[in-house]
């Protein structure tokens, strides 16, 4: 776990430093000032990327975002593998996350955004019992990890701001989640690392993000780092996370724009271990050293304004993996989605 914070914090270092060197090698190129920023689709990041944008003093935010993550299929390192996975009693053949992420923002000053997020997820995983072939499927659901958030303006031109985030998560989601297997006899049994709705820790995550826009397109990058600070109450730390994304947007007249965004995400196994996993049958997702992996996800995405609606901001983003190589067998990710609303008042 120590080795793994000191990468971490050598690669968050990192990427600190790309996003400052690239905030400072923008302000030396020639650029039009753009008018009416905030009034722009593209004056928001893809509605994937969450921190990066401050508002003006006294404004609230009301959000919603659906998200969606499905994943097919077994993978170790690059290669896929297929089932039934030997060494293990049971294969995990799909799983299919499903968030609804609820958002308050409020801006307290002109350099300080203050937010409040809460999620709630539905998470389903199918499963093949090897020696006989006989698929199930275990489901939770439940309040997430509620977050408290900051944004605050380091630096800003005509064209540019630099911003500093801060999040803290609370460990308001289970990790207690139970269900019925075929072979429990009807009593509900612990459920898996990846089927609990919280990481059972508080959470501290520090970034950076950088945004610039031009009069007809924009682009930005946002570094940012998970940490978690302890062992949870059953005896395991979630792994820590470095997520790094860098997008470019392109305004379709007054109303719309378009993103591209290549999402980079790196986290590791868990440390500890749940140790009331001992009645469930042998299977990867139980495993803590089977939870680590790398992905980088390219990804498409559409903002739009509804001046009609009190400037209402309505926006998606899809995409999917073009990279993952995963401490396995572990479920590979097909396709990530997001969905989401934005009202300024």
């Amino acid at each position: 776990m120590r080795l793994f914070q000191q990468d971490c914090f050598n690669n968050g270092a990192s990427i600190i430093k790309w996003v400052v060197t690239m905030a400072f090698l923008s302000g030396c190129i020639k650029h039009v000032s753009a008018e009416h920023v905030h009034a722009r689709p593209d004056s928001h990041a893809p509605i994937g990327v969450m921190g990066d944008h401050v508002m003006d003093k006294g404004e609230y935010m009301l959000s919603y975002r659906y998200m969606e993550m499905q994943m097919d299929g077994n993978r170790t390192g690059t290669d896929r593998v297929t089932t039934p996975l030997p060494s293990f009693m049971v294969s995990p053949l799909s799983m299919d996350m499903q968030m609804h992420m609820f958002g308050v923002m409020y801006a307290p000053t002109k350099e300080l955004t203050l937010s409040l997020m809460v999620p709630v997820l539905s998470i389903s995983m199918d499963h093949r019992i090897n020696m006989n072939d006989v698929e199930f499927t275990t489901q939770s659901e439940g309040v997430g990890d509620i977050s408290l958030a900051g944004v605050y303006l380091i630096n800003s031109t005509a064209s540019s701001n630099l911003l500093f985030n801060l999040r803290l998560s609370l460990s308001t989601g289970s990790i207690d989640e139970k269900d019925v297997l075929p072979v429990s006899a009807g009593v509900p049994v612990q459920l898996p690392y990846p089927m609990q709705t919280g990481s059972g820790t508080y959470d501290v995550t520090p970034g950076l993000t950088y945004r610039y826009i031009y009069p007809q397109w924009s682009w930005g990058m946002q570094g940012l780092y998970t940490w978690r600070l302890s062992d949870n109450d059953n005896a395991y730390t979630l792994g820590n996370k470095l997520d790094a994304s860098l997008w470019a947007a392109k305004t379709l007249g007054h109303d719309m724009s378009l993103s591209v965004r290549l999402n980079a995400l790196r986290w590791e196994n868990v440390d500890g271990a749940d140790n009331t996993l001992a009645a469930m049958p042998t299977v990867p997702t139980k495993n803590p050293e089977l939870r680590g992996g790398h992905r980088v996800d390219a990804l498409l995405g559409i903002n739009y304004i509804a001046r009609s609606l009190n400037n209402i901001r309505f926006a998606l983003e899809i995409g999917v993996p073009v990279y993952q190589d995963l401490n396995g067998p572990q479920l590979e990710t097909d396709l990530v989605f997001t969905l989401g609303t934005q009202c300024t008042f």
